[in-house]
């Protein structure tokens, strides 16, 4: 189990569970046990702590003793004598106390049991002439614990801890090889789960090497650079003092997590290592998961780890560990139907939102509560609740927490369908889950240590988990729960969770738009009101206390030192929100059962937002093309030049080709319209319209109609067979730029801000008449539109204008749906992924983006090292033409770079390509012409 990890250089019966929390271990030495006299003496280590002594008997039979110094009276030296030979006895230390903790009597893990009662102890150290020095430690942090205010008590004991530090320094004879070379070193300390360890860090040019101070658990920790997978800086305590080192690629529990006492120092190290990984590993952001995810190469538990970890939650600090949703609503039925709706949680709402009387409740307190006034009580996410779920395999961690005690009973997980109900009905209980609930180990619903955890009211010892009845043990408990999480329903749902907790309706203003669960009901709740009567909207941070958010409060701001350590102590304690990762609603996972429903509406609808394909395609058809276009895309990267054609004076800017691919049209900036035999490989008519660039072109489904674009605002249409201009279309006010069509709709896009559709049927077209094309809608734009297209339905239009800016319109109400600035420049291209789902568009600032058409998130940016000036995609993998003239295969999924395919002298400019994705034709500035096939 994860969790457990942060265990596991633990050596020997003492732990650093044992410290109070923010309690620092400082040193350790061999002593002996002298309080009682006898022939023999308990040998053990003694431990000088911030707050308290701890000996710990190397006899396990033997309790570890540990003394508050807050509870001591006098600390001294007993006084030495001597023998008749004149040699001093050793000395010893004597503590005279009030009260003593005995931890892990007969080696059990239990419950601390404290002896409150007047009590000398005295050790002998086996280094006994250090005795003097140790007792001016304890004296000195004596008087630290017995300052009246809390503040100032930790003000002296930090000053203490960094005075160590700054005496000492790492033991470069720890290094590996000798001709490591150091980076920088500096004082931080270890974190894990209730645990800070003081110590020095040291980068090198091959390791990461973290000393404790105290020499526990082990004299030096190592880490090899070569081995580090990822690396995070962290918010430790909301201040950005966190950095933690992965040496795996999917485990969410770390190899190690520091906090730094200054943040340059931990920008310092981050960068260097980061540096470091650049040529070994591939930065991954939550859009790069987020297509991973919904293109179905994430899992749903995958993808909620890897929010989670960007979203700064850490196995290594409960107060800000990864959390997952409730996604079973049914605890009480023989069998679980996962094919019933109803047998799982409304994802769309928060756990406090999920029961309509207790919302009425919290709303009405809501109401009635001062500034700064907050919608829940408690999170759904903290230290205890954490360890609720998992004391039965990590119990110290819980005595730590609640001071050596166990929680009653009663209030222990007892029962998973207990603890939902609760969680439903309860007044100040919204917890959700943590990772194990979707895991593969279930030691944590098990009392595998035979801890005695007490009796409750009904007098039933608390022992195993009870778990629904429709689970026959707890690993079909664990396999359910997984299943239930990957199932159909929560992956087309769990989208919607993600906006709650990571995403846009988190906070803000953005709640407010989208009206989430909470909000929904509480506008139910206020409509009646007079509008000078109607509190502010429960959104952004009312929705909990501000203390959980990040940037809610800035604790170094705070000079009264009692006020801040409250203020630290609630943080923890409470819990803490994650980062918010996304700002705009996050989008939905593509299923099985969307795409049917998507294709089903594409059929019955012509105006449906998300279609592949047209409604007269055959289906066996289509799934034998939409094989081939999956193996030709495999093997895309051994596309290979079959003839290279130079028939153009200037740059080529479009290309068509007719249905049987006999016959290739290709426009130029020199403004002419060629046409080229494929059969005959020989340039067979030219054309020109004007003398200004035509600047794209395109073929009507008849396979007799060439439609040109040109720079002098006019749109030219050629007929082939009868070799000449047919028509021409006056429409714009500066140059058009693309040209697309569907359905007997022409679209016209224009460096004049605007997009224009016109009623263009090619009958219309083949008449010997003068053609009328009547205006249907007029789209304006923020700027100049330099590239158009449309999804293969036709019922979506994407524009990319001059300002860096997307817009996606339907194309049967003519009404925009979304509008992303996501380019720094013009955006050269843009393309309709073949499910219609995502818009890639590639600019003059060198990105290409995928852009969710239902959303308008911007899921993936890769930045490339030249301009990508025209491209063709399958949704994951895209064949673009660069500015140097190259082919470039790109890996969407991974943002990397398959492969580099030399092509043309100069830019690439156009690009066409089959329906089975089997032949390509490029056009550069070059003025070349390339036909390319696929080799085996």
């Amino acid at each position: 189990m994860a969790f457990l990890k942060t265990q596991e250089r633990a050596k020997g019966r003492f732990s650093l569970l044992m410290l109070d929390l923010e309690e620092y271990f400082f040193e350790q030495h061999t002593a002996y046990d002298v309080t009682v006299r006898s022939p023999r003496k308990s040998r053990g280590s003694f431990k000088v702590c911030s707050r308290s002594i701890i000996f710990d008997p190397e006899d396990c039979t033997e309790p570890i003793i540990k003394i508050p110094f807050r509870d001591c009276q006098k600390i001294e030296i007993l006084e030495k004598d001597r023998n008749p030979f004149h040699e001093p006895k050793p000395s010893s230390i004597s503590i005279l106390c009030g009260q003593v903790i005995y931890i892990k009597e007969s080696n059990v893990i239990a419950p601390y049991r404290i002896e409150r009662t007047t009590k000398k102890l005295v050790f002998q150290l086996e280094i006994w002439n250090k005795t003097e020095d140790i007792v001016q430690t304890l004296l000195q942090l004596h008087r630290a614990s017995c300052l009246e205010k809390l503040g100032d008590q930790t003000a002296m004991i930090e000053a203490n801890l960094q005075s160590r530090l700054a005496r000492t320094a790492f033991d470069k004879y720890c290094f590996q090889s000798v001709a490591e070379k150091p980076h920088m070193e500096c004082a931080v300390e270890m974190v894990s789960p209730l645990v800070s360890n003081p110590g020095h860090v040291c980068v090198t040019n091959e390791n990461l090497y973290f000393q404790p101070l105290s020499g526990y658990p082990d004299k030096v920790i190592r880490i090899k650079l070569s081995r580090v997978r990822r690396i995070y800086k962290r918010r430790h305590g909301l201040r950005p003092l966190g950095l933690e080192v992965f040496c795996s690629e999917n485990d969410f529990c770390s190899d190690i997590y520091l906090k730094f006492y200054s943040t340059t120092d931990r920008d310092d190290i981050y960068y260097y290592i980061a540096t470091f990984l650049e040529n070994h590993v591939t930065e991954q952001t939550a859009e790069s998961f987020m297509l991973l995810w919904q293109r179905g190469l994430l899992s749903n538990y995958q993808y909620l780890l890897h929010l989670n970890n960007l979203a700064d939650r850490s196995c290594n600090d409960l107060s800000q560990y990864p959390v997952f949703p409730w996604v079973i609503a049914d605890y009480t039925s023989a069998e679980l139907d996962m094919t019933n709706p109803s047998s799982f949680r409304d994802l769309s709402k928060p756990i406090g939102a999920l029961n309509q009387e207790r919302l009425d409740r919290l709303l009405a307190r809501y109401y009635g509560m001062p500034e700064p006034r907050f919608m829940y009580g408690s999170h759904y996410s903290s230290p205890g609740y954490v360890l609720f779920y998992l004391m039965r395999v990590a119990p110290e961690h819980m005595l730590c927490l609640q001071n050596g005690r166990y929680d009653h009973a009663d209030r222990m997980f007892n029962s998973v369908a207990e603890t939902w109900k609760n969680c439903l009905e309860g007044a100040t209980d919204f917890k959700e889950l943590v990772p194990e609930f979707y895991g593969s180990d279930p030691s944590f619903l098990e009392n595998k240590l035979n801890l005695d955890l007490g009796r409750k009211q009904s007098g039933s010892l608390v022992g195993d988990v009870i778990l629904p009845p429709w689970a026959s043990d707890v690993s079909d408990f664990l396999q359910k729960n997984s299943m239930a999480l990957e199932s159909e329903f929560v992956s087309e749902h769990l989208h919607e969770w993600i906006d709650l907790v990571f995403g846009f309706k988190q906070r803000g203003t953005a709640a407010e738009a989208a009206q989430n669960g909470k909000l929904r009901w509480y506008h139910l709740w206020i409509s009646h009101l007079p509008v000078e009567s109607k509190p502010t909207l429960v959104c952004g941070l009312a929705v909990f206390h501000p203390l959980t958010y990040e940037g809610g409060i800035d604790c170094d701001s705070i000079d009264d030192p009692d006020e801040r350590i409250a203020m630290l102590t609630q943080i923890l304690e409470f819990g803490q929100t994650p980062t918010q990762l996304f700002t705009s609603p996050h989008p939905q996972r593509i299923t099985s059962k969307l795409q049917t429903i998507t294709r089903s509406s594409s059929i019955n609808s012509p105006n449906s937002d998300f279609s592949p394909v047209s409604a007269n395609e055959d289906s066996s058809f289509e799934d034998l093309t939409e094989e081939s276009r999956k193996m030709a895309w495999g093997n895309m990267g051994n596309l290979t030049a079959v003839t290279k054609h130079k028939i153009h004076k200037e740059a080529v800017t479009g290309i068509a080709v007719t249905r049987d691919g006999s016959a290739v049209f290709s426009t130029s900036q020199d403004s002419t319209l060629k046409m080229f035999s494929k059969e005959m490989r020989e340039f067979q008519r030219s054309m020109s319209f004007s003398n200004m660039a035509l600047s794209s072109c395109l073929m009507l489904a008849d396979g007799k109609t060439v439609v040109c674009s040109s720079w002098d605002n006019n749109v030219y249409f050629y007929s082939i067979p009868f070799g000449r201009r047919q028509d021409t279309l006056m429409g714009h006010d500066d140059a058009v730029s693309a040209v697309c069509w569907f359905n007997d709709q022409l679209y016209t896009a224009s460096w004049d801000s605007t997009v224009k559709v016109w009623k263009c049927s090619p009958e219309s077209l083949s008449s010997h008449k003068r053609s009328q094309f009547p205006l249907l809608a007029e789209l304006e734009h923020d700027a100049g539109v330099n590239t158009a297209g449309l999804n293969p339905s036709g019922s979506l239009l994407a524009t990319g204008c001059k300002d860096g800016s997307i817009s996606i319109w339907d194309t049967g109400s003519f009404g925009g749906l979304q509008q992303v600035h996501c380019h720094s420049g013009t955006i050269l291209h843009l393309s309709f992924s073949p499910d219609s789902r995502n818009v890639l568009s590639v600019g003059e600032d060198c990105c290409m983006k995928v852009t969710d058409v239902q959303t308008g998130m911007v899921m993936s940016s890769v930045k490339a090292a030249e301009e990508q000036r025209c491209f063709c995609w399958d949704g994951s993998t895209v064949l673009c033409g660069g500015q140097s003239g190259d082919l470039l295969l790109w890996d969407l999924l991974s943002n990397t770079l398959i492969k580099r395919i030399p092509a043309h002298s100069g830019p690439v400019t156009s690009m066409w390509m089959n329906e089975l994705c089997t032949s390509v034709i490029t056009g550069g500035e070059d003025r070349q012409t390339i036909f390319w096939k696929m080799d085996s």
